[in-house]
C-alpha cells in the first residue's frame, strides 16, 4: 500500500516537473485572483503558510548552492515571493477589516497565534517588534544588499572585455574547444544579467518593506474607523481587535520578506567555490583557531568582571576554548584532509611571506607552462579590437587568417594566443614566435590607415607613418576623412584590419617554424587515410619522419604551398632510394611542383626573369662548399657585393615600373644562392630552370653578368 502511494506521488511530481512552466503560470495567476477575490480564513491559512515555506526554502538553498550562477532564476523568484506576500497582505487586509470585529480568529488561526503567542496578546509589543523588523529588513539587510548587488553589476560588466578575450585567447591557443569556448561566453552573460537583475530585484524588497509599513498603518486606522463607525465597539475594544490582527499580519508577512532579503544578502555577497556555505565558514573560521583562543580568553576575562553575570561567559569562554583546542589539533593532523585553509588570498600572503624572510618552501610538482608557439600581445588600449562587446572583430579575422592560409598553404598553423600585455605601451602591439617578438606596431583606435598606392600627395591630411606589414608610407586619417580619401584613390584600412595584415605576412613568413613533427605527423596521420600506401612506403620505410618535416619546412620558407602532398610524397618516395640530404630532397619535390611554383609569379601567362651571365654562374659553382650545415657558397667580398648589389639595383628599377621578376638560375646553384642573397635581399625570388613550367612564358628583362660582379665596391 505504502509503495503505491509512494509510486502514485512519484508519478504526480514528475508530471508537475515536466510542466513546470503552466504550473507557475497557474501560480502567478491564482496570486493575482487572491488580491481580488475575497478567501475564507482557511485559505488564508494555507496562503500564509506557503508563504513562509518558500522563503524557508528559498535561504535555504541559497546557503547551498556553490555558485551564485546556480541560482541565476532568484530575482525572478524574488519578484514572484514579493507578490505573493503583497497578495496575502491585499488578502488578509480585506478580512482583518470585514471580519476583524468578530475576535482575534476572524482573519485565520496563522495570524491570531502570531498575534497572541508571538507577542503575548500584547499590541504595543507587536508594534515595537515589527517596527524592529521593518527597520532591520529595510535599513540594515535590504540596503546593504542593494549596494552589494550594484557594485557587484558594475564590477562584472567592467570585466567582461577581459574575460571574454582570455577567453578567445585560450581558444586561439587551442586550451579549449569551440563548445567550451560558448559555455564561458554564456556563463559570463549571465553572470551579467544575474547581478544586473539582482541590482533592480533589490528594489523590490525595500519596495515591500515600505509597502508592510503602509499597510498595518492602513489597517489599524481602518479597522479603528470600521469597528467604531460600522460596528458600534467602543474605541478600546476595536483598537485591540484590529491591532492584535494587523501586528500578527504584518509580523506574519515581515518574518518571509526578513528571510527573502537575508537570501539576498547570502546569493550577492557568495564567491564561487566549491563547497556550500557551512562547508566553507567552517573551513576559513576553524582554519584560525589562534584567534578563536584568543577570543575565549577576552570572553573569559569579561566573565571576570564584578557585575557582568559570571557563569554565561565562563560556559562560552570555555566552549570556545575547547573549539580552539580541537580546532588546533585537527588542523595539525588533518587539516588538509578537512580543507582548514586560510583561503587563496592569504595563503598566496603566506607563500610571498616566507619568500621575504628566506624560508624555504615546499617543493611544487616539476612543471613548465608551454611556450605559446604563435602570440600576440596587446596594449590596453587596444583590447576594444577583441572585445566582441565593442563589436571588436579582430578574433574573427584571426580566424579567417588561420584557415585562408591553411587553404592557400595547405597546413593549419598553431593558434595564435591573444594577450594583453601592461609592458607594451597602450597603442602599440607586438607578434612572438616561441617567445620572441618578431613584428610590433602602433596603432590609433579613433583613425584610419591610408595607403597612397601611387605615391602623390592627393590634399589628404593625416599623422604620417609606416605600414607595418611592407613599410609602406602612409597616413593615419580621420575617421570622417575616409570616403574622401578613398575616393582620391587611397586604401583605407581599420586597425583591424593592420593587424591581420601584419600577422598574415608574419605567418607566411615565418610558417616554416610554426609546424614540427607534431603537426606533421598529424597531416601524416589525415593523408593516410586516403592514401594509406603512400605514407607506409616513405615513412619510417625509406626516410625517417624528420626528413619529411625538413623538406616542408623548406619549402614553407620559400612560400611554396604544400597542400599537393601527394606530389611531394611521391617525389620523397622516388629519390629517397638515392639520397637522405633534405636539401637535395627538396630540390626534386620543387621540380615536380613546377606548376604549382609558376603559376605564384606569371603575370598573364608571362614570368619576368632575371638570368645570370654563364660565365658568372660558373664562378658561383665553382665557389659551392658542402658542410655540415648544408651547401654554401664562398665568394671573394668583392664579387658577392657586386652581385647583391646589381641583383637589388635589378629589381629596384623593375619594381618601379610594377614588374616583379625572379631571378632564374641553374638547378646546381639554386639552393646555395638562395641561402646566400637572402640575408641580404630577404623577399628575393630565386627558381630554377628545372621548376619553371613548359606552360609559362619566359621574358628576360635583365642580365647580371660576371663583369658587374667583378666590379669594384
Amino acid at each position: 500500500m505504502a509503495a503505491t502511494i509512494i509510486e502514485s506521488n512519484r508519478g504526480v511530481f514528475i508530471s508537475l516537473a515536466r510542466n513546470s512552466d503552466v504550473v507557475l503560470g497557474l501560480l502567478v495567476l491564482g496570486i493575482v485572483a487572491v488580491m481580488i477575490i475575497p478567501v475564507p480564513s482557511i485559505i488564508m491559512d494555507v496562503l500564509l503558510t506557503f508563504s513562509l515555506t518558500l522563503s524557508i526554502v528559498i535561504i535555504l538553498i541559497s546557503m547551498y548552492i556553490l555558485k551564485p550562477l546556480e541560482f541565476s532564476v532568484f530575482p525572478s523568484v524574488l519578484l514572484v515571493a514579493t507578490l505573493a506576500r503583497l497578495a496575502t497582505n491585499v488578502a488578509s487586509t480585506r478580512l482583518i477589516l470585514i471580519k476583524g470585529h468578530e475576535g482575534p480568529d476572524a482573519a485565520g488561526k496563522v495570524i491570531m497565534a502570531f498575534g497572541n503567542f508571538v507577542i503575548g496578546s500584547n499590541y504595543a509589543v507587536g508594534l515595537i517588534i515589527f517596527s524592529i523588523l521593518v527597520v532591520i529588513n529595510f535599513v540594515v539587510i535590504t540596503k546593504g544588499a542593494g549596494r552589494i548587488a550594484e557594485v557587484a553589476a558594475r564590477f562584472t560588466l567592467d570585466a567582461m572585455p577581459g574575460k571574454q578575450m582570455s577567453i578567445d585567447a585560450d581558444l586561439n591557443a587551442g586550451l579549449i574547444d569551440e563548445a567550451e569556448a560558448r559555455r564561458r561566453r554564456a556563463q559570463i552573460s549571465q553572470e551579467a544579467e544575474f547581478y544586473g537583475a539582482m541590482d533592480g530585484a533589490s528594489k523590490f524588497v525595500r519596495g515591500d518593506a515600505v509597502a508592510g509599513i503602509i499597510i498595518t498603518l492602513i489597517n489599524i486606522v481602518g479597522g479603528l474607523i470600521i469597528g467604531v463607525l460600522q460596528h458600534g465597539m467602543d474605541i478600546k475594544t476595536a483598537l485591540y481587535n484590529f491591532t492584535l490582527l494587523t501586528v500578527g499580519d504584518g509580523l506574519v508577512g515581515q518574518i518571509p520578506a526578513l528571510i527573502v532579503s537575508t537570501s539576498a544578502g547570502i546569493i550577492v555577497t557568495r564567491a564561487a567555490s566549491e563547497s556550500n556555505l557551512g562547508t566553507e565558514v567552517s573551513k576559513q573560521i576553524f582554519a584560525h583557531p589562534k584567534a578563536i583562543g584568543v577570543s575565549a580568553a577576552v570572553i573569559f576575562f569579561f566573565g571576570l568582571i564584578p557585575g557582568l553575570p559570571h557563569i554565561p561567559f565562563l560556559i562560552f569562554a570555555i566552549i570556545t576554548g575547547l573549539i580552539a583546542w580541537v580546532s588546533y589539533n585537527l588542523k595539525n593532523t588533518m587539516g588538509e584532509e578537512l580543507g582548514w585553509t586560510a583561503g587563496a588570498i592569504p595563503d598566496r600572503e603566506r607563500k610571498a611571506s616566507d619568500e621575504e624572510k628566506g624560508t624555504p618552501q615546499r617543493e611544487e610538482p616539476d612543471y613548465v607552462p608551454p611556450l605559446d608557439i604563435l602570440e600576440l600581445n596587446l596594449g590596453y588600449s587596444l583590447i576594444p579590437l577583441v572585445d566582441s562587446e565593442q563589436k571588436g572583430d579582430l578574433v574573427e579575422r584571426i580566424k579567417s587568417v588561420r584557415h585562408q592560409f591553411a587553404s592557400e598553404m595547405g597546413i593549419m598553423i598553431p593558434s595564435v594566443h591573444i594577450r594583453d600585455s601592461l609592458q607594451l605601451e597602450p597603442n602599440r602591439y607586438s607578434i612572438l614566435i616561441k617567445g620572441t617578438e618578431v613584428a610590433n606596431g602602433e596603432l590609433m583606435m579613433d583613425r584610419h590607415l591610408a595607403l597612397n598606392p601611387t605615391g602623390i600627395e592627393k590634399g589628404i591630411q593625416g599623422i604620417a607613418t609606416r605600414e607595418p606589414s611592407f613599410g609602406l608610407p602612409a597616413l593615419w586619417i580621420l575617421t570622417q576623412d575616409k570616403e574622401r580619401a578613398e575616393l582620391s584613390g587611397y586604401t583605407v584600412v581599420d586597425p583591424s584590419t593592420v593587424i591581420a595584415t601584419h600577422l598574415t605576412e608574419i605567418i607566411r613568413t615565418y610558417s616554416y617554424e610554426l609546424i614540427g613533427r607534431q603537426e606533421i605527423q598529424s597531416m601524416l596521420n589525415n593523408f593516410a587515410k586516403r592514401y594509406p600506401k603512400v605514407v607506409e612506403e616513405l615513412v619510417p620505410g625509406l626516410i625517417p619522419l624528420g626528413i619529411v618535416v625538413k623538406v616542408l619546412q623548406n619549402l614553407l620558407k620559400e612560400r611554396v604551398p604544400v597542400r599537393d602532398l601527394l606530389t611531394i610524397l611521391e617525389a620523397l618516395a622516388d629519390y629517397a632510394p638515392s639520397t637522405k640530404d633534405p636539401e637535395i630532397l627538396t630540390e626534386y619535390v620543387r621540380a615536380n611542383l613546377a606548376r604549382t611554383i609558376t603559376k605564384q609569379y606569371q603575370a598573364q601567362n608571362n614570368l619576368p626573369v632575371i638570368t645570370l651571365e654563364p660565365s658568372l654562374e660558373e664562378k658561383i659553382s665553382s665557389a659551392v662548399r658542402q658542410v655540415p650545415q648544408g651547401m654554401h657558397i664562398s665568394l671573394e667580398p668583392r664579387m658577392a657585393h657586386g652581385i647583391i648589389n646589381r641583383l637589388r639595383s635589378v629589381m629596384e628599377n623593375a619594381n618601379k615600373k610594377g614588374i616583379y621578376p625572379v631571378l632564374l638560375t641553374s638547378p646546381a646553384i639554386r639552393s646555395p644562392l638562395r641561402r646566400f642573397i637572402e640575408r641580404f635581399i630577404p623577399n628575393i625570388v630565386i627558381l630554377s630552370s628545372n621548376e619553371i613550367s613548359s606552360m609559362v612564358n619566359v621574358q628576360p628583362i635583365d642580365i647580371v653578368r660576371y663583369s658587374d660582379a667583378d666590379q669594384k665596391v
